[in-house]
């Protein structure tokens, strides 16, 4: 039977007790995440309750601090690890204040309670010999960073250009310190005996890293709480074999950071793409589960299967490819095409994420298919005219949800779904008026520009949405318009396009004909074709039949796209 120990410790005993051991943090943890809004928030409950409720002699509870002792007899921290790290900086910055002061009695007797809880000091004297024997590694941080932190603590110093979390932290710390004790030269060693004596942690000690593990699936750190991935990561690591796999899993987690991070995107957000995939390769089309919930089901069971980490990296590398157009490692061998792209630019735009859910399932399935290329274009472009026709009928996520379901299951089959859609083109050319400022409005802004044959090249992704007629305007009536006239065409699709957006904070809010010349250097064409206009004046017909041509080309894109319910 698992046992654990749970115990009421000040943070100096917690601290003191581990002469010639070390607290560890185990490389699959996470790195060390504390900003200086975290530090602040501590340092102020600590200070609010030295002032008021430690006077009357009660404790300040800081939370647990889950952990288990490995073979080395040092304590391996499971949960925690963020205010143990903090703690560490903050016991620090008091020391280091202290080694400035004079030495008398009560300094002393500081230092000699303050050194037992950072290094390993003599028996008899309490006093610290050697500075590089200090009580706690991390192995999950970076080589430089462990440094830097080991540097801290060794020295009490730290360079003020050092942007790591472990010097901003530890710059604060000791400014509060200074500052402190400037304004409170009476106060200052008070707090930091209330810190010691009357700050409670209670920590969780297991006999075991599986035990332990369990308990770090339940709980939170304080201020931190945990990913899914996080505990998707002790949960791998725990199913690990041998030490030789637990290490190279820990190196394959590492590099899935890196490459999540690159691809603007998180793990969580990788295994939510791939729980798609698991979906429907059993046929699930029931109502999607919380992310935690959906891999905890059977005891993990979902975690444990040998393709796991493989998939994941894969996926991780395609949606960096995506996202950042970082093409991933020589062993994979598709490639997205430039009409792919475009397509990806369009659905970047949708106001939910549900078709990276049908990507992910296609792309798992079909990408070492010798025509994936050509297929992921067409898969793309109809998973477009589905979406985009659902929205401007139903704009709510639940419309399409089933949809995206049976789709995902289709493509783990086929290498393209027929997604059925009742096409009434008239109804849905008066709904698509009623989109012009929706969710919808980019996206479909975006797919006309895209439409246009001469642009074949990719618009920029941080284009703006120009009114061609301004939104502002000095004259109180410009060619025959009033205000209440401008009011109801501002906002149509025929007053809107597309523009780079350097490019529209150069033009502003000019009259049409001066915007024009702006309008010629832009590289996207339904621009260009405006710079190009015979008239310089831009009234209520232009708008208007600018606004039927809008129409007509999102309509024959659904209808050549979509499998057509008449």
């Amino acid at each position: 039977m698992a046992e654990l120990y749970v115990s009421k410790k000040t943070v100096g005993k917690l601290f003191s007790e581990m002469q010639n051991r070390k607290f560890v943090i185990p490389d699959y943890q996470r790195p060390y995440k504390w900003n200086i809004e975290k530090c602040e928030t501590l340092w102020s409950d600590i200070e609010n309750f030295a002032q008021t409720d430690a006077t009357s002699g009660a404790d300040y509870f800081l939370g647990t601090i889950v952990s288990y002792t490995n073979d080395d007899k040092n304590q391996e921290i499971i949960d925690g690890q963020q205010r143990i790290t903090s703690f560490m900086l903050l016991l620090r910055a008091f020391y280091r204040k202290l080694e400035d002061m004079t030495e008398d009695a009560r300094v002393m007797g500081l230092k000699n309670q303050l050194a037992p809880c950072i290094w390993d000091v003599d028996k008899v004297s309490q006093v610290v010999t050697d500075k590089t024997k200090i009580h706690i590694v991390s192995e999950v941080a970076t080589e430089e960073d462990n440094e830097t932190f080991h540097r801290i603590l060794e020295t009490g110093d730290v360079s003020e250009t050092l942007e790591d979390n472990y010097s901003k932290n530890y710059r604060f710390f000791k400014k509060r310190c200074d500052e402190y004790a400037m304004v409170n030269p009476m106060q200052w060693q008070e707090l930091c005996v209330t810190i010691l004596s009357q700050c409670i942690i209670l920590p969780i000690e297991c006999d075991a890293q599986d035990t332990a593990l369990t308990i770090f699936s339940t709980l939170n750190d304080r201020g931190m709480p945990l990913a899914d991935s996080d505990i998707f990561k002790a949960q791998i690591y725990r199913n690990c074999p041998t030490q030789d796999k637990r290490k190279e899993f820990t190196e394959t987690w590492k590099e899935l950071t890196q490459i999540c991070k690159r691809g603007h995107l998180s793990i969580d957000d990788i295994f939510r793409y791939y729980s798609h995939a698991l979906r429907a390769r059993v046929g699930d089309k029931s109502k999607e589960v919380g992310l935690r919930k959906f891999y905890a089901e059977n005891k993990y069971e979902r975690l444990k299967n040998a393709d796991l980490m493989s998939e994941i990296m894969t996926l991780a590398f395609f949606w960096r490819f995506v996202n950042a157009e970082i093409e991933p490692e020589n062993e994979y061998q598709y490639s997205i095409s430039t009409k792919a792209r475009i397509h990806l630019h369009c659905l970047s735009c949708y106001p939910n994420e549900f078709w990276k859910y049908a990507t992910s399932v296609f792309f798992l399935k079909h990408k070492d298919s010798e025509t994936f290329e050509q297929d992921f274009e067409q898969m793309l472009q109809k998973l477009i005219a589905f979406l985009f026709a659902k929205f401007i009928e139903q704009p709510s996520v639940n419309a399409i949800k089933d949809d995206i379901y049976n789709a995902c299951i289709s493509l783990n089959v086929s290498k393209e779904h027929p997604y059925k859609f009742n096409l009434n083109e008239e109804l849905l050319s008066q709904q698509i008026d009623g989109h012009s400022s929706s969710r919808i409005s980019r996206a479909l802004l975006l797919l006309y520009a895209y439409l246009n044959p001469n642009q074949t090249q990719l618009i920029p992704g941080t284009f703006d949405i120009e009114h061609i007629f301004p939104k502002k305007w000095q004259e109180a009536n410009y060619n025959g318009w009033s205000n209440s006239d401008a009011a109801l065409y501002l906002d149509r699709f025929g007053n809107k396009t597309v523009f780079e957006k350097k490019l529209n904070i150069q033009a502003g809010n000019g009259y049409f004909g001066v915007k024009k010349q702006k309008y010629k250097v832009s590289g996207i064409a339904t621009v260009l074709e405006l710079s190009n206009y015979s008239k310089s004046d831009w009234v209520k017909m232009d708008i208007e039949e600018r606004e039927k041509n809008f129409k007509i080309a999102l309509l024959n894109y659904f209808k050549t796209n979509l499998a057509v319910n008449n």
